[in-house]
């Protein structure tokens, strides 16, 4: 897809009265690998809104890097506002970044979290789009426990406040669940050896599965180097982050029984689902980016942003914030409905199948 039309106003040109929405993504980093996903899924949002517009106005993007310190983006945030060149925020980006953000935008700008996180999050004028422990851990291990008599974990991670929070959330789901966690272990984010960890859980107490909090390139690292080791001849891999991007990076051999709970996959086959697929091909080919989970919940970023300008009949927070409360809208996902700052959505278990997910129930 052509780059430019995604990061349409980042040089400051573009429509006088439209509505300018910062997008925050990672475009470097572990996580730069959604970068060209996020991007080419806000261009189809934008084009489809465009054309009947939000308020009788266009909407354009100021393309914020997410991918790097939480301090430089903090400032790019503040500064953009300041100059009144953004009157929302929203994007895929990780928590460290949201923790840098969110006290610059509040009061100000509504600023719209899309990407699954720990949970916990209520300042007002902060919408989170994405998934939590909640929606995904909990059920997900009691399925796994029920259905394949799952009942011994490692749980590993990035050592930054998504994992962190995460994996304190799953140990008391595991407990609550009759389930024991042999060992917790972290990692810095952007790490290339995951030896020290593999030792633990390859050597360790015999477990039946580990429960992976790891982002984009650093989960393609850590499930190469698990399968190098045979470790996934007999140890079940459960995470509520993988997507296609990983996936394919990861490669055929690494993704045997590798579990993912999540509110979005490419293979979803609702009606919703599938129209979404349809419009994305027939936007940019089949040279597009891959579908994925962290590009689509920039679109319902998007989505709940323009649904809740519609029904304000205003962009200023104070306005939102008024009709923000039971607000819902259909997208991808299916139905979704606002309640205290989240978006309720059903969350569904696939299993990886070397280039896509097979979905195997809702949870």
């Amino acid at each position: 897809m052509n780059r430019q039309s995604a990061s349409r106003g980042r040089e400051g040109a573009g429509t006088a009265d439209a509505i300018r929405i910062g997008l925050a993504i990672p475009l470097q980093g572990p996580g730069g690998i959604f970068g060209p996903s996020c991007e080419a899924i806000a261009e189809l949002c934008r084009r489809q809104t465009n054309q009947s517009g939000v308020l009788g106005r266009p909407i354009e993007f100021e393309v914020i890097d997410a991918g790097r310190r939480p301090d430089e983006v903090a400032r790019d945030v503040r500064s953009l506002i300041d100059a009144g060149r953004i009157n929302a925020l929203t994007g895929w980006h990780i928590s460290s970044i949201r923790e840098a953000v969110a006290p610059i935008t509040q009061g100000r700008i509504p600023y719209v979290y899309t990407s699954l996180y720990e949970g916990g999050e209520s300042r007002a004028g902060v919408f989170c789009a994405g998934e939590t422990p909640a929606d995904q851990i909990g059920p997900a291990l009691a399925w796994l426990r029920d259905e394949m008599g799952l009942r011994r974990w490692h749980i590993v991670g990035s050592n930054y406040v998504w994992p962190v929070r995460s994996a304190r959330a799953a140990s008391a789901y595991a407990r609550a669940l009759g389930l024991r966690v042999l060992s917790t272990s972290f990692s810095r984010f952007d790490t290339q050896d995951f030896g020290t960890i593999l030792d633990t859980i390859e050597h360790g107490t015999r477990a039946d599965g580990v429960l992976m909090f790891l982002v984009g390139q650093d989960a393609v690292r850590f499930n190469r180097a698990f399968a190098r080791r045979g470790l996934d001849e007999s140890l079940i891999r459960l995470t509520p982050l993988m997507e296609e991007n990983m996936l394919l990076a990861s490669g055929p051999e690494a993704v045997r029984d590798l579990y993912v709970a999540a509110g979005y996959f490419r293979s979803l086959p609702t009606g919703h689902s599938l129209d979404f697929v349809g419009d994305y091909a027939a936007a940019f080919g089949p040279e597009a980016p891959p579908l994925n989970n962290q590009g689509e919940s920039c679109y319902e970023g998007i989505t709940l942003l323009t649904s809740l300008f519609a029904a304000a009949q205003d962009t200023s927070l104070e306005a939102v914030l008024r009709v923000s409360e039971g607000m819902g809208y259909d997208g991808p996902r299916g139905a979704m409905e606002l309640r205290s700052g989240h978006l309720k959505q059903t969350i569904y278990l696939a299993k990886a199948d070397v280039t896509d997910f097979d979905v195997v129930t809702s949870l």
